[in-house]
């Protein structure tokens, strides 16, 4: 590749970075997600956006989930992507699903068996409206239950548009024997965030 097309590729590519967020396409929103609007308590700061997200996929057996609200917490166009390997695979890898995916292939699961997860550890980097969030979860079956029957690191992309805050993605890994959840994301109560 010549010098000066490797040129005009770095200007595109920095070029594309400057385009106003409202002029970005967007792929469209499902109908579930044009209709939500949140609640304003939900979407106020980086707390309460995290603390949403835990409360409102959480609950006891036989409780259906209030999947209007979960909606409205994403951006259009909003990512979920769990990262681990399928049973009997050695191979890691991804599945990128949108918000109303996660709910079709979850909401059975949450609602029979009874589902709690809660953010034990925040670790927030944010410049201007952009923030990312490591937040290490503990899931159990029932709130009570003395220890989770799963941990793991939820890492949230949020943008702040100006009047509220947004989920573009959330990735998530549970722990495993060979990827242990590091000291400095594990604390004994929930972090507050800034």
């Amino acid at each position: 590749m010549s010098a000066s097309t490797r040129s005009l590729l770095v200007w595109l590519a920095s070029a594309a970075c400057f385009i106003p967020l409202s002029a970005v396409s967007q792929s469209q929103p499902s109908s579930t997600q044009a209709a939500a609007t949140a609640n304003s308590a939900d979407v106020k700061s980086i707390e309460s956006i995290l603390a949403a997200t835990y409360d409102v996929i959480s609950g006891p057996a036989g409780k259906k989930r209030d999947w209007v609200r979960f909606h409205s917490l994403f951006y259009p166009g909003a990512r979920l992507i769990p990262v681990g390997r399928r049973a009997g695979e050695t191979q890691l890898g991804a599945r990128i699903l949108s918000p109303d995916d996660y709910v079709e292939r979850s909401a059975p699961f949450l609602e029979e068996e009874g589902f709690f997860e809660r953010g034990v550890r925040n670790k927030v980097e944010r410049f201007g409206n952009i923030a990312q969030v490591f937040s290490t979860y503990e899931s159990r079956h029932n709130s009570s239950d003395a220890q989770p029957f799963q941990r793991g690191i939820n890492g949230f992309q949020l943008i702040d548009d100006g009047t509220r805050w947004w989920i573009l993605t959330i990735m998530w890994q549970a722990e495993t024997p060979d990827a242990p959840i590091p000291p400095q994301y594990l604390a004994s109560k929930p972090a507050r965030v800034r």
